[in-house]
């Protein structure tokens, strides 16, 4: 679960308060969605969130499962689950999806004391994460990110999300044509 209470956050270099007093809970298996005009403080929440330094908290808290997480360097947030996903990730020829995956996988869990996967349990995750996202298991034998659509690079993201088992994920991304194009939306996803 994240819990964000009374939250005060600013630009560090200029002082400029972005954030002032919020609160949001998001439950485990829960997405919450934040949406407003540009300004409104959605993308200084994502930052604060993954530990970007050019950033500041002046008042509150941030708890993932009941522990702080705003002390902790954006490295250690990843290994619980907090990063950042952007809307293109870069195309990286030569580096296989799946291996990608594994060493991402294998990753959090040494950061979590749990032993890696072997390659046989790495493929069952997989395949099961897959078939749960409705994903064609070729998509993830592409080299990483090379000749995805929008759609193939989000559905690779929410891959690695499940397969890694990951309590919580942040994600930037325009919210539909319909509202203002604008404007986006800051998504948190609690998978666990």
């Amino acid at each position: 679960m994240l819990e964000i209470k009374n939250l005060h956050a600013r630009i560090a270099e200029d002082g400029t308060e972005i954030i002032r007093g919020l609160n949001l809970t998001v439950k485990a298996g829960e997405v919450a969605a934040i949406m407003g005009p540009n300004g409104s403080g959605k993308s200084t929440l994502s930052y604060i969130l993954s530990g970007r330094p050019d950033y500041e908290v002046t008042e509150g808290e941030v708890l993932l499962n009941g522990e702080s997480i705003l002390e902790l360097d954006p490295a250690e947030r990843a290994s619980k689950g907090i990063f950042l996903a952007f809307q293109y990730p870069v195309e990286i020829p030569g580096v296989a999806t799946m291996q990608f995956l594994k060493v991402a996988m294998n990753e959090q869990r040494k950061a979590r004391g749990e032993a890696e996967l072997t390659t046989p349990d790495f493929i069952r995750r997989v395949k099961e994460a897959a078939a749960e996202l409705k994903i064609d298991m070729d998509m993830l034998k592409r080299p990483l990110n090379v000749g995805f659509s929008g759609g193939e690079k989000s559905v690779r993201k929410f891959s690695r999300w499940r397969c890694s088992s990951l309590c919580s994920a942040c994600s930037m991304r325009p919210i539909p044509a319909s509202t203002s194009m604008r404007s986006r939306s800051w998504q948190m996803a609690s998978m666990r």
